[in-house]
């Protein structure tokens, strides 16, 4: 290993571990010796870029493809960027720039599509999808990508026969096995269950293992087989477990923490005015709740914009403390500028993904529940949505869905009902504290009846009724999560007690006390 290729390897080990100067130093010191190296200016370009230097981070980048004009990998990360800067335009500027100078390479339509995706606009991405697949017709992830965009806009049929071509490019292929379980609407055959079989008997690497299991889960619980379909969601869940480790002990101290703060005096403030920016309606709470069916619902109101499940609220947390377990006494500590600093830092950045004027949009991250404290303090104008499922339903049906790597979460039955509790508890203690700006929606009401139901929950939001409420299964626009498909059918009763099949599997109450 030449010089240059160990100071570049150690700056690469402290990019990975957040020591933002100790990379910075090393890459200037491998610049020095080698100025030409793109490899060295596109790690100068990701540390910048980490360490919140974005203009220093274009610079480097744009060296870096100088440089190396077939770079895909700086195109990549200059495309993240530029979108992360509300971009997007120029990402795709960029890489209509080297598909006119370079042949159009095939990762050109793959980058474009990713960077209309992450944009949560699948119909441009398509195009791209396509010609990737006329390009590159034997490459199964490409199949793969063009079914997700299709899923996102309800084309069941395309979505189908994409992840189905995947699989006969390759038959082991376990995101295409995944995709198809994870629309929920289709029925698997036994002949997919002898496939996925082979499959996983073939199979070397645990996150493929993970992947299978949780789609013959599904693929068996069809089949009626509920024993042998509980067995590979419990075996797959146990794999995702040690691949994402979950620590109900810490978790339970942190949101402990963050109950704390929902007394404060500076969280009981009055509600502002309206925003500029627009006015958020979170919808929070456990996975596989109903909460994709709510925004649905209020997306067809002419005043609000779905968004979907945005990562943005999470940035701003980490933007006051990165550390989880020290972000309630960092909330705690902020001054009234800050809060009304970062709460206008989120509404900036949601912008990116605004296509209509309304004046109020939804936020749909489940999981931000745990931020709800916070959310009083930053943007007091906020309203919260707190969807609520029973829980024997919602716990099964979680344990019952793929959560990626980057997803921290319970991967057994005891500690999933814990995380459901705990959930209930701070979220009580919202509604007590916030009762103007914390609304209770039962699932099961609203599936019972949708519009009182709707009603009500438009009311709290002091908007007027609108019929195209209890019609959500017509709205057009795209949906990114695993119950894309459930919601564009009829609000009904339909699936809601396969639960049952699997009832005997829940822990006693005695099983799931705290540890």
């Amino acid at each position: 290993m030449t010089a240059s290729s160990r100071l570049l390897a150690e700056a690469a080990c402290a990019l990975a571990s957040n020591r933002f100067e100790s990379a910075d130093r090393l890459l200037r010191a491998s610049i020095a010796t080698q100025p030409d190296d793109p490899e060295a200016w596109r790690l100068l370009g990701c540390t910048a870029r980490a360490a919140g230097k974005p203009d220093e981070a274009e610079q480097c980048l744009r060296r870096t493809i100088a440089l190396a004009p077939r770079h895909a990998l700086a195109h990549a990360d200059l495309c993240g960027l530029l979108s992360d800067l509300g971009r997007a335009g120029d990402a795709i500027s960029l890489l209509d720039h080297a598909a006119a100078t370079q042949d159009t390479p095939a990762w050109t339509h793959s980058l474009k599509a990713a960077t209309w995706m992450a944009e949560r606009r699948p119909h441009d991405a398509l195009p791209a999808l396509e010609a990737l697949v006329r390009q590159a017709p034997r490459a199964s992830a490409a199949w793969i990508s063009l079914a997700e965009a299709l899923q996102t806009g309800g084309d069941l049929h395309r979505t189908v026969a994409a992840y189905r071509q995947a699989l006969a490019i390759e038959p082991d292929c376990a995101p295409a096995w995944l995709g198809l379980a994870s629309l929920r609407v289709i029925r698997f055959e036994p002949a997919d269950v002898a496939a996925m079989k082979i499959a996983l008997h073939r199979t070397g690497t645990d996150l493929d293992k993970v992947q299978l299991g949780y789609a013959l889960g599904k693929a068996l619980g069809d089949q009626g087989a509920y024993e042998a379909s509980f067995r590979h969601f419990e075996r797959a869940n146990a794999l995702r477990g040690a691949l994402a480790p979950y620590d109900p002990h810490a978790f339970a101290i942190a949101v402990r923490a963050m109950e704390d703060i929902i007394g404060a005096p500076r969280a009981c403030a009055p509600v502002t005015a309206c925003s500029a920016d627009g006015n958020p309606i979170f919808i929070v709470g456990m996975p596989r709740s109903g909460s994709t069916l709510v925004e649905q619902i209020l997306a067809c109101h002419p005043q609000i914009e779905g968004l979907g499940e945005l990562f943005e609220l999470q940035a701003a947390a980490q933007g006051i403390e990165r550390r989880p377990h020290a972000l309630p006494a960092a909330i705690g500590s902020l001054t009234k500028e800050e809060m009304a600093g970062f709460g206008a830092r989120y509404l900036r950045s949601v912008q990116r993904y605004r296509r209509t004027g309304r004046p109020f949009f939804t936020d749909k991250m489940p999981a931000n529940w745990q931020l709800a404290p916070m959310i009083r303090l930053i943007l007091p104008h906020a309203r919260i949505i707190d969807v609520r499922r029973d829980p024997a339903p919602c716990c099964l049906s979680s344990f019952m869905t793929y959560f990626s790597r980057r997803t921290t979460f319970p991967a057994n039955l005891p500690d999933l009902m814990r995380y459901y509790e705990t959930c209930c508890r701070l979220m009580n203690a919202m509604h007590r504290a916030h009762p103007a700006h914390v609304h209770l929606l039962r699932y099961e009401a609203l599936i019972a009846q949708p519009e009182s139901e709707v009603r009500r929950l438009l009311d709290f939001l002091q908007l007027d009724f609108d019929p195209a409420c209890l019609r959500p299964h017509e709205g057009a626009r795209p949906i990114f999560t695993p119950s894309a498909q459930q919601v564009r059918r009829p609000i009904g009763t339909t699936g809601l007690e396969g639960w049952r099949h699997y009832e005997r599997w829940l822990p006693s109450a005695d099983a799931r006390s705290a540890p």
